[in-house]
């Protein structure tokens, strides 16, 4: 196995590893053809099985959109009402299996072989990360979660005639308790942006690392289950993990894609006078979409990596420039607070039984931790590609406790500037504006509003196009049979199809709504995959102690 990993993009172990010998071989059961002046290089059934039922749920959602849309109402209360405590307790299991790694002997074994090397440094390897880690999400919920939080905490706790609680404030809330409620609505937000979702993250990024670059297996989810299925795995179990990645990974990012546009219109509309609606929604995705198509064409080191080390860029001069201009002292003494505050609630907010407040633990909680679940393929074998040469100890260090940190100071600058204009100026523009408008009515109070706006607007669309362009990536490696050097216009079609899949959740009756929905019920069968994916990393790491 190892000696044909070369000849498709996937370097060989160097020095002792625990190659897994197997009598498959990468892109034994594709099909390769040419359709005009474009080589296919396809795995049968993977792609013709995600391929035909992704074209076939577009032509369904544009033809009954009203339909569509209360089966997608549908499947999202379903799926939050009935396994909350699902997805709690396995994003609990995640975090915690992380933290077990990093403490124990296994942490040293090195991605890639004894004597790998990283491919990339620091700097460029936070940057791939960050940028198709959570780059639309956080300019989506920078401002808008912490405000929402420290709002509906502040009003306290309200209960319908069933007895049932109608508020949507985390815990208890903190009526009338200004200080009380912010901190609580801080430690609400970085619990969602904080340990789990990396923990998520990193997890399936070290399972494909693992069993690509040191066991000499395909780069694709199913290669991690070898030390539980054995030769089945590239039989049917592995098709179908496999056509799940995919799924999660296109609803994950279509979701992402619809809150970058509808923040882009929002900004649009508050500097330019551009109007709000699904048209503009739908040109701005299309234009963006053809933007990715030729990051696409450059190549990950001549596409998504410059794209993602000038947005990192921008976005860490808006953060300085935040930071700077708004309550500086304030907000650096509260990013230190708000972390203790987190530590402080972190057991009430994961615990997944006997809860009250269910609006929040089911409408936020569940929401989040599918939304990160869905996106841990495309983000996790993302990492893994740029990951190789780094201790398992290193890996989980640098994925998991210092993003964590990096995202706790965005949320802790913006939001916090954001809750102090409300607490000490009395300016709630940005707390009653929608939540895509929330970031532009922030910065409107600030100096030099229309640049930072327009930084903004510029961050948002830069983000949504790495996310589409590491996604078609993705996607495109797991329908090649684990190729990482397959034809580009397969990246192509699945670029096209995520812009695709948005635009018509977009159109349908549920529009955000229906995202949230397809996104949901993608990430519950995925959760179960992760779990069974800690299983076989322990025992892959074990068998590479051993060598």
């Amino acid at each position: 196995m190892s000696d044909d990993t070369e000849n498709h993009g996937i370097p060989a172990p160097e020095g002792a590893s625990d190659v897994i010998e197997t009598e498959y071989s990468v892109g034994q059961d594709n099909i390769e053809t040419q359709i005009g002046p474009f080589g296919l290089d396809i795995h049968n059934p993977v792609f013709m099985i995600s391929g035909l039922a992704i074209v076939v749920f577009v032509f369904y959602t544009l033809a009954l959109p009203e339909q569509a849309g209360s089966v997608f109402s549908w499947l999202f209360d379903t799926v939050t009402k009935s396994f909350d405590w699902f997805f709690l307790s396995a994003a609990n299991i995640f975090v915690l299996f992380c933290l077990l790694l990093i403490v124990t002997p296994v942490g040293s074994v090195r991605l890639g072989g004894a004597e790998a090397r990283p491919d990339y440094g620091y700097i460029g390897w936070f940057a791939m990360l960050f940028a198709a880690g959570m780059g639309i999400g956080l300019m989506f919920y920078g401002v808008s979660e912490p405000l929402t939080h420290f709002g509906t905490s502040l009003g306290g706790v309200t209960v319908g005639e069933n007895g049932v609680r109608t508020d949507w404030a985390p815990l208890g809330g903190a009526e009338g308790d200004v200080i009380a409620a912010e901190r609580l609505g801080f430690a609400a937000t970085i619990f969602h942006w904080g340990l789990h979702p990396w923990a998520i993250y990193a997890v399936v990024a070290l399972a494909l690392a693992l069993f690509s670059y040191n066991k000499g297996l395909p780069l694709t989810i199913r290669s991690a289950f070898y030390p539980i299925l054995g030769e089945r795995v590239w039989g049917w179990w592995g098709h179908v993990i496999d056509v799940l990645a995919v799924f999660a990974t296109l609803f994950g990012l279509a979701t992402s894609l619809g809150f970058g546009a509808t923040q882009a219109n929002a900004g649009l509309n508050e500097l330019f006078g551009v109007p709000i609606g699904s048209t503009t929604q739908v040109l701005l995705i299309s234009g963006i979409t053809a933007i990715a198509l030729v990051s696409v064409l450059r190549g990950l080191d001549g596409g998504v990596k410059v794209l993602s080390e000038i947005n990192m860029g921008l976005a860490f001069l808006l953060l300085l420039f935040v930071l700077l201009v708004g309550p500086t002292l304030a907000t650096l003494t509260g990013f230190v607070d708000y972390l203790g505050a987190y530590l402080q609630h972190l057991p009430a907010l994961s615990n997944p039984v006997g809860r009250e407040d269910l609006n929040f633990e089911q409408g936020w909680t569940s929401f989040y931790w599918a939304w990160w679940i869905s996106w841990s393929p495309f983000v996790g074998m993302f990492i893994a590609r740029v990951s190789r040469g780094r201790t398992v100890r290193e890996f989980i260090v640098c994925v998991l406790l210092i993003p964590s940190l990096v995202c706790i100071l965005w949320m802790s600058v913006f939001g916090g500037v954001a809750v102090d204009q409300v607490v000490s100026d009395g300016y709630t523009a940005a707390q009653d504006a929608p939540l895509e408008l929330k970031l532009f009515k922030m910065l409107a109070e600030l100096p030099l509003a229309g640049i930072t706006s327009i930084i903004g607007i510029v961050l948002v669309i830069v983000f949504f196009v790495t996310s589409s362009d590491s996604g078609s990536l993705v996607i495109d490696t797991i329908t090649a049979g684990g190729k990482v050097d397959a034809p580009v216009p397969q990246r192509v079609f699945w670029c096209i199809f995520e812009g695709a899949v948005a635009i018509v959740l977009l159109l349908s009756a549920g529009g955000l709504a229906s995202l949230q929905s397809m996104v949901i019920s993608t990430g519950l069968p995925f959760t179960i995959v992760l779990l069974v994916m800690c299983v076989a990393i322990w025992r892959g790491l074990m068998a590479e102690r051993r060598s």
